[in-house]
């Protein structure tokens, strides 16, 4: 009988240590991404997707940050899996999240090219797009409407459970996120689509750290 109990109180504490590792996701990315943002020559926000961080000899920060973040996220969906099983929205909304997190470590892996006089020294219009930048969009993409659709998810348990402040928060972010994508999917190299975009990206982290701290604080 004591044997069962640690048993469970075990799996317990490793479910709860997932699920602050993808607390801690958030923070770090937009930490790290907001001081390389700071402190890199020559980058941008209103040109320069975060992406292009990657680059040049300090590129590897970003790189690590893709890579790490992603690894937590993934860490933080197995807790989740573990939180809501048997549940709705126990089974995919854990799926669609690690499918995010596997979308960051392959932007990780596969570095955009460099575009928009970004690193210093790269002409302002580049032409045709090398495998791992294409690479990379195609791993962002996917980890993106993944995330998207895990938020729509999200938001019919927290329907089902008549949450209605966190069903409106899912909407509003998978909405919101969507929109953003598109608009700057198409190409724009308009300064307010892309500052827009870091918007919803920061939104996203808040939601996604919040989601987590939610869950983790009802067990």
């Amino acid at each position: 009988m004591l044997s069962s109990d640690s048993s469970a109180g075990n799996g317990r504490s490793s479910t709860q240590m997932l699920l602050y590792f993808a607390i801690l996701a958030g923070p770090l990315y937009v930490v790290v991404g907001l001081a390389q943002v700071l402190l890199r020559q020559g980058f941008d926000v209103r040109r320069h997707a975060l992406s292009l961080l990657s680059n040049g000899s300090p590129g590897w920060i970003q790189i690590a940050n893709f890579i790490v973040c992603g690894i937590l996220v993934i860490a933080g969906a197995i807790g989740l899996r573990r939180a809501l099983k048997g549940d709705r929205g126990g089974t995919w909304a854990p799926i669609l999240l690690a499918v995010y997190g596997i979308g960051l470590i392959g932007a990780g892996i596969f570095i955009a090219d460099p575009s928009a006089g970004f690193p210093p020294g790269t002409p302002m219009q580049t032409k045709g797009i090398s495998t791992s930048g294409l690479l990379h969009f195609v791993f962002g993409g996917i980890g993106f409407y993944a995330l998207i659709a895990a938020s729509f998810v999200l938001a019919r348990k927290f329907s089902a459970l008549g949450q209605t402040g966190w069903v409106i928060y899912c909407l509003v972010t998978g909405i919101g996120f969507l929109v953003s994508f598109v608009a700057i999917s198409s190409g724009s190299k308009s300064s307010a689509v892309i500052l827009a975009f870091y918007t919803a990206v920061f939104w996203v982290w808040v939601w996604h750290t919040s989601l987590y701290a939610k869950i983790a604080g009802s067990r």
